[in-house]
Formats: C-alpha cells, structure tokens, sequence
C-alpha cells in the first residue's frame, strides 16, 4: 500500500492537478449550488442538465459537510484518492495476469506514468487533472473488472452500481466489457459477445435543430467522420496490440489475459462500428451524443496495464536501469505536456497556496467582492484565449454568467432542449471584442447583466474596481 500511495503521490507531480480546469465547469457548480442554494440564479440549466443524471455533486458535498474541511482541499484529497484506487485496482488486475512482481509492478508504473495520455480522439484523458465523476468510474470500473475475474458478481455489481450512480454512460462501457468476459469465461461465443454490446438506446432518429448543430461544432470529437488519421489509428491499432498480447498469454498460459484481451478486440470492434453507424446518416445526428466510442477509455486503461506488465516480464525484469531508461522519459514528456497545456498555471495548484493565473486572480475577486446574485458576461471563448488555462468561471467565481462558447455548447449536444436558448444568449454576445458600453448596456437590459471580464480597451466609460495584466471586472451600471 506505501508503494501504491508513493506512486500516486508521483503521478500527482508528473501530472499536476488543476482543480478548476475544463469540464470542472460543468461539475463543481452543481456541488457549489447543493452547499450554497443561493448561488447560481441564473444559467444553472446549463450545468444541472448534467447534474440530473449523476450522484456525483451530492457526493462531494456531502464529504464536505461531514468532514467540515474547505471545499478545495475536499476536491485535492478526493482527485489523490481517486489515483490510488485506479492504481490499486490496477496493481488487482495485474495480479490475476503476471506471475512475477516485475511484470505486476510494471503494469501499475505505465498506467500511473500516462494518467493523462488522450483517448484517440475522445478528447478523454486515462485520467482528468482535477476531480470528477469519469475519475471515480474509472476505479470503479477497473474493480468491476477483478470481481468478474474472480466470479464475485454480487461485489461486481457493487463497483458498477458505483460507478453508473456517478457517471451511467462510463458505467454501461464496463458492465458490457464485463458481460462479454461472463461469456467468455463460459465459451468463446463472439455471436454472444456481440450481442450483449449493443447499448440499449432510444431511436430518436430525428435532425437536430440549426442551434443544435450550432453548439456541435465546438464538439466535433463526437463526430468519428471529423477525426483525424491519427486518431483513427487510436481506435484500430489497439486491436492488433491486443491480438499480440492474447499470443504471448496463451504461450505463458496466462488463461485471465488471453480471455481479456480476446474480449477486448470485440469490445473495440463493436464500439468502432457503433460510431460508424451514427456518424454517417445525418438523421441519426443527435445519437452522436451517446459517444459510444467513449469505450475507449476502458480499453486504454488495460493496454496500459497490459502493454507495460509485458515489458516488465520480457523486457525490464529486475534491471534497475531499464526501468529508468523507459519510465524517466515517459515521466518528463508527460510533464512537459502538462506544462505546454497550463503554460500560465502552478503545475500543482495547492488549495492553500495564492494561485498564479491571472484569471483565476479575477474570478476569485468576484466571489469575495460581488453580490451573491450578481450576473456577469465574459467573452464566450474565454476558455480558448492563452493563459486562461481553461479554468471555469461559474465554479471558481460561484457567480452567473450568460452562455459560453465551449461547456454551454456541450451540455447543448448531450441535451438538445437546450439548443435555443443557448444560441440566443450566444448570438448576443457576438462579436464581443469590439464591444462598448452601449453594446453593454444592451446586456444588462435584456439578461440582467450588471458586471463584465474585459480586456484591453474594453469597459472604456465603465467603473473597474478591479484589474490586473490580463482582466478588468466592470460594472454596468
């Protein structure tokens, strides 16, 4: 266990955590709102939608309550336990597939060494920098997996109640890898193990609005006919990998990876046609947002185990310098590219320590100096502008804002009822770099707007009582 808790502490500083980052947006203000009600009078609909399907902000808010520590540090230690158990459960699973503790250890290094690798063209990480309900199912999932292995149904049933309380389309990928290894275990029937992938869906098979394919275009990952070459290959290359590995198994009569990695070529399989099928009829548009290609993570999950337990059983074995050679390369590239991706971030941002983004700087100063019902406007690709590191404004600044560019636009693909009234906040807010007060103003009578985030000449007329390099905070007044 010190060596799993070690390693997680690791992958924490070869990673970085940001707990305010990207899809954070969509699932701290739910927390924030169950903690505070007060909070969020406008615009929840945009997060709750979400909200609606999981247990995961009542679970973190209630952590908090019980354990009365700060909402930050509840985030910190819940993301460093979420590490653990993945690799916990990773350190299982390797178990029941490499006799020796080489391949074991090695197994558990690679996952831990690429938590943040991307998913083909998912625009999925093997794990977020920051706490959120795919972390949870992630361990959740790969727990599923063991107890099958071990025919302990009932505890595998458990781990994926678990996991569909907090993330149910995550959850219904490794309930069906897990069918599959059920008919497996008993006979190689693939007719079966095709069968039991096809996710039951409604066949709402109509198009979708002009606002709906508005806000699908700052998603096109969910669309396989926009991915590029590369991430095509993320989808088929596993398939031979996985045929190599279940070749090596069967000749070290290792019987639980040759069954896995069987499973897993029919799992990737069916998952890839899946896709096919919905993203070439524009009729079928809406069911993009089931993402059935969302099955990779699970898949990435276990090639990472599955790849490195390999090299550690035929390759590194007890050679400390080998074990240097491919993890202290892996470890600084990973690094790095977590530095290139929150250039204007700390690389571990400490609940405790001053942050260092400027916007975040911004955000903070609204929740401590603005009105609890106060509501903003702030550029609706605010996200997208360098140095902004992607943080969230509606969690970190707890305050209302008018419709974004990037996660309103996603809650509109997974929930279509949303599309039109993001589109008319969207379309008010066009061209905002060339706003004035009058366009300001204009805001303020329509939505109720009474602040804005500004840069440069921006709010020119208007009262800032707060700036720094990069924002202004104005009021309309």
């Amino acid at each position: 266990m010190l060596c799993l808790l070690l390693l997680s502490l690791g992958a924490l500083f070869v990673h970085g955590y940001h707990p305010f980052a990207e899809d954070a947006e969509i699932y701290l203000p739910s927390v924030e709102r169950i903690l505070h009600p007060s909070l969020f009078p406008m615009g929840r609909e945009f997060f709750e939608s979400h909200a609606q399907l999981t247990l995961f902000p009542t679970i973190i808010a209630l952590s908090v309550r019980l354990t009365h520590l700060p909402f930050s540090v509840a985030l910190m230690l819940w993301y460093l336990g979420s590490i653990f158990l993945l690799l916990l459960a990773c350190w299982e699973l390797a178990g029941k597939c490499f006799a020796d503790a080489a391949g074991r250890w090695a197994g558990v290094a690679m996952v831990a060494a690429l938590l943040t690798l991307p998913v083909a063209g998912t625009a999925l990480y093997i794990m977020d920098q920051y706490t959120n309900p795919r972390n949870i199912a992630a361990f959740a999932g790969v727990f599923a997996v063991v107890r099958v292995l071990e025919k302990k149904y009932i505890r595998a049933v458990l781990w994926l109640l678990l996991a569909g309380v907090v993330h149910p389309l995550m959850a219904a990928f490794v309930f069906c890898y897990c069918a599959l290894l059920v008919l497996m275990g008993r006979r190689d029937i693939a007719v079966g193990g095709f069968a039991c992938l096809f996710l039951p869906i409604e066949l709402s098979f109509h198009q979708g609005s002009q606002a709906y394919r508005e806000a699908a275009k700052f998603h096109a990952f969910h669309y396989l006919l926009h991915w590029q070459w590369y991430e095509w290959l993320g989808i088929v290359a596993p398939i031979g990998l996985f045929y190599w590995f279940s070749q090596m198994a069967r000749r070290q009569q290792s019987r639980y990876l040759e069954r896995m990695c069987r499973a897993l070529i029919i799992y990737d399989v069916v998952f890839f046609a899946a896709a096919l099928v919905i993203s070439i009829p524009q009729r079928f548009e809406t069911l993009a947002r089931l993402q059935p290609l969302r099955s990779l993570h699970l898949l990435y999950i276990l090639l990472l185990l599955f790849g490195g337990g390999l090299l550690g059983q035929y390759v590194l074995k007890r050679k400390i310098w080998r074990w240097v050679v491919l993890f202290a390369p892996l470890c600084a590239g990973m690094f790095l590219a977590q530095r290139a991706l929150f250039p204007g971030s700390a690389h571990v941002e400490w609940p405790w320590a001053q942050p260092r983004n400027q916007w975040v700087q911004a955000f903070l100063w609204i929740r401590d100096n603005t009105p609890t019902d106060a509501r903003f406007a702030i550029d609706p690709l605010y996200t997208k502008i360098p140095g902004e590191d992607t943080d969230g404004f509606r969690c970190l600044s707890e305050r209302s804002r008018l419709a974004d560019a990037v996660k309103d636009s996603g809650a509109v693909s997974m929930f279509p009822p949303l599309a039109d009234e993001w589109w008319e906040q969207f379309q008010a807010q066009s061209g905002w770099r060339n706003f004035a007060a009058p366009d300001f103003e204009r805001l303020r009578s329509r939505y109720g707007i009474a602040w804005v985030v500004v840069q440069g000449p921006q709010g020119e007329g208007l009262s800032c009582p707060y700036a720094n390099r990069e924002v202004r905070i104005c009021r309309v007044d």
